[in-house]
């Protein structure tokens, strides 16, 4: 296998387990995950695009027009789950999130959770680098 066959193949591996790991913490918060997932990972950002997340008891509120309500507790769940997930991102890449967005979509419905990551060769880029002066 090349070294380029080698990197995509990590990067799918990476991308799997990512994309589970996430559909795993929705369900364990929501009580339903999400039934499809995919994980696009870039040099500084990783984001999840998840589709059909919405719980039945959700699907009636957003058709009885309580858009609003499905969308707060959306909202309170992304922060509840947030160090989970960052936690996750940051495992699987070796790499430190600087910041997680995440926004729901409810027609069609798709979530989107994006983890910003710090810059390689930055000074908090990799979860292994030890203390400022080099010892860890």
């Amino acid at each position: 296998m090349s070294e380029t066959e080698a990197d995509r193949t990590a990067a799918t591996s990476t991308a799997a387990k990512i994309s589970n790991g996430v559909v795993h913490v929705l369900s364990e918060y929501t009580g339903r995950g999400p039934t499809r997932a995919r994980t696009h990972i870039s040099d500084e950002v990783v984001t999840v695009v998840l589709r059909d997340t919405l719980t039945k008891g959700e699907r009636s509120l957003v058709a009885s027009q309580k858009r609003e309500l499905v969308l707060a507790a959306r909202h309170g769940f992304q922060e509840a789950m947030e160090s989970e997930l960052v936690q996750l991102v940051e495992e699987c890449t070796g790499r430190v999130v600087s910041a997680f967005l995440s926004a729901n979509h409810l027609e069609p419905d798709i979530a989107v959770e994006t983890f910003v990551l710090e810059p390689r060769g930055s000074f908090k880029a990799t979860l292994d680098e030890g203390a400022p002066d080099g010892s860890a």
